[in-house]
């Protein structure tokens, strides 16, 4: 046995010591940074969640009227929502600035980025500067003229910023009762919180509380139906009146949604002369290119109405349904730039057009609907659609089988159109799109894009001897702004790592937008030019 001297005893015990205090700063930096880290979270989510009684918060605007005398004051009530990508999406409420001005975003720390003009005229889209983007909570900014950004703060004119997820942003009145659509309530496919956990709330846009409260009937995905507020307590006032939700039962309340959501009460229903047979409603973004060839071609085929759903596009998209309309056809545009919420699009299209529409095709602009016993019509005609009804009153919908189509060697998107490029296709029929009866559709509106549940005592149908050309995979380049994200609010993100094996995802295909070696000629497993061909002979093309 042996012994270590005196002092080589007292000199392991101040290395011990040493070793202990140099520890200790850095236990105390990991606990600061988990502490800054839960901090930050907690007031996030507070951001997130505007309550409307507390009376230092507002969604609009407010900025003070005396200030100075700018010429180029920043408007009031305004309301900003951040969605993805860090785009942040500007509501003007009361339109005060000049449509022909070019407009930029000025936020708290005075940065200042270029503001979007969309196809509402109400809304503009600017991005968040990169340096806020890792401070919380997040503010809104306001709306302000380029050519003479206000370079000065309005401390109360920065509310707290809402995100796209939590979030009542639509709502459409009915003879009935009000429709209203939200975020962050129903999360889950086929889980829908009751109807009685929720309230429906209607204030006015420089008030904190509701003037009026009704019961939700109503609760399915993202749409919510409620009784309207009695007529006879809405207050005389010019300031616009929005409508929330709240959820309370037992067990948890909330404070209400933040909402953009503006209410208008029931207005006398115009007598409807005839219905149209059959109209057509989709979702687009980006899309322009390939719009003119798709109305074209189902307009020819029986078509009479068309409405479109833009999801926040910048690709000019007004432009071409200008021209478009010049050309006699019918279409409507409405701004809809909410992630994630094909389903919900839908849902308003439906219930919005009952009254003005007997059938709605719900498919999308890269999807053609065909019957292969139209191959010796010399041209096309406006009853061949309507074949595809069924005689029965009580068929609430048809179904349409879709083929997919493949990348058919393409490298960029073909000159000539879709129809005419892609001309190669997978061998089995995938899934399927709907004609649907607009009377026969369920009250909750609720449907998966591809079809909607109907009311009792309505059936389905399926047209055996028609398709749907689904051109899916196209030329690298086109197919790539899938990764941008998906319309469907159930289905995950193209670059979320789940479910790698869903029929939602391309087989072959991970979670990033690189393009797979030799994809010109994946999926090509049948030459299929029935429908290039008969675009050929009736359009002359």
């Amino acid at each position: 046995m042996s012994f270590s001297p005196p002092q080589e005893k007292e000199k392991e015990k101040k290395e011990r010591k040493m070793k202990k205090r140099s520890k200790a700063p850095l236990m105390a930096t990991l606990l600061s940074f988990f502490l800054l880290t839960f901090v930050f979270q907690f007031h996030h989510k507070l951001a997130t969640r505007i309550h409307f009684s507390d009376p230092s918060l507002s969604l609009f605007t407010q900025p003070n009227s005396n200030s100075d005398s700018n010429p180029n004051p920043p408007p009031q009530h305004t309301a900003s929502v951040l969605l993805q990508d860090w785009q942040v999406l500007v509501f003007q409420f009361y339109p005060s600035l000049e449509a022909s001005r070019r407009f930029s975003c000025l936020f708290r720390d005075n940065s200042v980025t270029p503001a979007r003009a969309t196809s509402s005229n109400d809304a503009f889209v600017c991005p968040m500067p990169r340096r806020l983007r890792i401070r919380r909570p997040f503010y809104s900014p306001l709306l302000v003229a380029s050519d003479n950004p206000v370079r000065k703060h309005y401390l109360n004119a920065f509310p707290l910023m809402v995100r796209w997820n939590w979030i009542v942003y639509e709502s459409l009145s009915t003879a009935d009762d009000v429709i209203v659509f939200a975020k962050g309530v129903n999360t889950k496919q086929g889980s829908n919180r009751p109807a009685s956990d929720l309230t429906c709330l209607f204030y006015l846009s420089d008030s904190r509380a509701p003037f009026y409260t009704t019961a939700a009937t109503s609760s399915s995905q993202e749409v919510f139906r409620c009784h309207h507020p009695d007529l006879n307590a809405l207050p005389e006032s010019t300031n616009q009146i929005f409508v929330s939700l709240r959820i309370s039962n037992s067990d948890y309340s909330s404070d209400p949604l933040p909402s953009v959501a503006i209410y208008t009460p029931p207005s006398a229903q115009a007598v409807v002369q005839q219905k149209i047979k059959i109209c057509a409603c989709t979702m687009v973004y980006n899309s322009a290119k390939f719009l003119p060839e798709w109305v074209r071609y189902h307009s020819a085929i029986g078509v009479e109405k068309f409405f479109l759903y833009d999801n926040g596009s910048d690709d000019r998209l007004n432009l071409t349904v200008n021209r478009l309309q010049s050309n006699r056809f019918d279409i409507s545009t409405r701004f809809w730039p909410w992630p994630k919420s094909q389903e919900a699009a839908f849902s308003h299209c439906a219930a919005i057009n009952r009254d003005r529409c007997e059938w709605m095709a719900f498919i999308d602009v890269d999807e053609f609907v065909y019957s292969p016993s139209w191959s010796n019509s010399t041209r096309p005609n406006r009853s061949m659609l309507g074949s595809f009804l069924p005689g029965q009153p009580r068929v609430g919908q048809v179904s349409i089988g879709c083929y997919d189509f493949s990348p058919s060697g393409q490298t960029s998107h073909p000159k000539n159109g879709v129809v005419k490029g892609y001309t190669c296709r997978r061998h089995a029929e995938e899934r399927h799109k709907s004609l649907v009866r607009l009377d026969a559709v369920d009250r909750s509106l609720v449907n998966s894009i591809h079809h909607f549940g109907l009311r009792d005592g309505y059936e389905w149908g399926k047209v055996e001897w028609a398709r749907i050309n689904h051109y899916k995979y196209q030329a690298w380049d086109e197919f790539k702004v899938k990764f941008r994200r998906r319309a469907s609010a159930f289905v995950p993100d193209w670059m979320d790592k789940v479910n790698p094996a869903s029929r939602d995802r391309t087989p072959g295909l991970g979670f990033e937008p690189v393009q797979p070696a030799g994809w010109a000629w994946k999926f090509c497993e049948t030459n299929d030019t029935r429908l290039r061909d008969l675009t050929s002979k009736w359009f002359h093309r």
